[in-house]
């Protein structure tokens, strides 16, 4: 990993707060910047990805209404409309939705698309059932300040027998890296700060997920899956979820941090579409989200394996917030070691 590309998970950057809004009314309306959208629009692999189950899928949404959960400047709202919908409805409670309409009237779409400003728990549509729901939710570690809990409320309220999710499937993995010379710069240097102990600050550094591009050749493990979510049916409850884990070294290295990505697949296309935020695949600005070990790397030798368990839930006190617990075993030729280490992603 680089110094330049290592993002804090709770360390995005934003502009000046304006005047008159608390820090509570910020939170809430970070998405109102134009920057994070510009991100995810240029983000190729995501916008193209929802492009191509769309417009390459016309047979699927000619004359349907579909819904738009968490729109943004209503680029899919405009994939719907340009692909044959009856009617779009999008829902955004930020204030980029002023934007978005203006958006959607210079590209002659308002007779198709419909922008509603509010909470997609408290407002009502104006109609009571839709063919298709299409929302781009996802978070890092997927499920970090996602919306998949507001989309599944959607679902469930407005979603016809037989309707269609875009996506519809989403599936999450683990791996080992080796990445003992950042570790060393990141969390080794609370070990002597010109000459003092900083291990309180080592032990909160530890518990904090990073946010980074890994290199494939870092890659020491096979990956494994951690979890698969079916939008069709899987439940709020589903989605603190806990799985064991096994990964194989595929060579003799040293293993000092786990990371996780996820799969996104759209098959209710003609041809599934997917893409996959993983380190074999093009760059996604969700990049991978890296868990560092506390102990000094893993000696694997090529067949051995790390045995695990990892468990997810949303913070108790902000639901935003996700609580990470990974428990761990290996026994090899050269080290044995077992830990249980807890993590924040906040």
């Amino acid at each position: 990993m680089t110094q330049q590309d290592v993002q804090m998970t709770g360390a995005t950057s934003a502009p000046a707060q304006p005047e008159g809004m608390t820090s509570k009314d910020y939170y809430f309306d970070s998405y109102a910047h134009f920057g994070i959208h510009e991100e995810m629009l240029k983000d190729e692999v995501r916008t193209r990805s929802y492009r191509d189950s769309v417009l390459n899928n016309k047979h699927l949404f000619k004359d349907k209404v579909v819904l738009d959960v968490g729109c943004g400047t209503g680029i899919l709202s405009m994939f719907c409309a340009k692909a044959g919908a009856k009617h779009v409805y999008g829902i955004d409670m930020s204030n980029i939705i002023k934007q978005a309409r203006k958006i959607v009237d210079v590209n002659g779409l308002s007779d198709k698309v419909t922008l509603i400003q509010g909470k997609m728990e408290e407002i009502e549509l104006p109609v009571q059932k839709v063919d298709i729901i299409i929302s781009e939710w996802m978070g890092y570690f997927l499920l970090y300040e996602s919306m998949l809990d507001t989309v599944l409320l959607a679902r469930d309220k407005y979603l016809a027998p037989g309707g269609m999710m875009f996506p519809d499937k989403a599936t999450m993995f683990v791996a080992g890296i080796e990445d003992g010379d950042y570790k060393e710069e990141k969390i080794g240097y609370w070990d002597d700060v010109y000459g003092f102990d900083y291990s309180p600050i080592k032990e909160i550094a530890l518990k904090e997920p990073l946010v980074d591009i890994v290199d494939i050749k870092n890659v020491v493990t096979d990956p494994c899956c951690i979890a698969s979510f079916d939008l069709l049916t899987v439940t709020v409850e589903d989605l603190a979820f806990s799985r064991d884990f096994r990964i194989m070294a595929r060579r003799d290295d040293y293993v000092h941090a786990l990371i996780f990505w996820f799969d996104i697949s759209f098959d209710a296309c003609h041809k599934p579409v997917k893409f996959s935020t993983g380190p074999h695949a093009k760059y996604t600005h969700w990049k991978q989200t890296v868990m560092y070990l506390p102990n000094d790397g893993l000696a694997l030798k090529e067949g051995e394996s790390i045995e695990g368990h990892v468990s997810s839930k949303p913070n108790a006190e902000n639901p935003r917030d996700l609580d990470i617990v990974i428990s761990y075993k290996f026994e090899g030729e050269h080290a044995k070691d077992e830990g249980t280490c807890e993590y924040r992603m906040c």
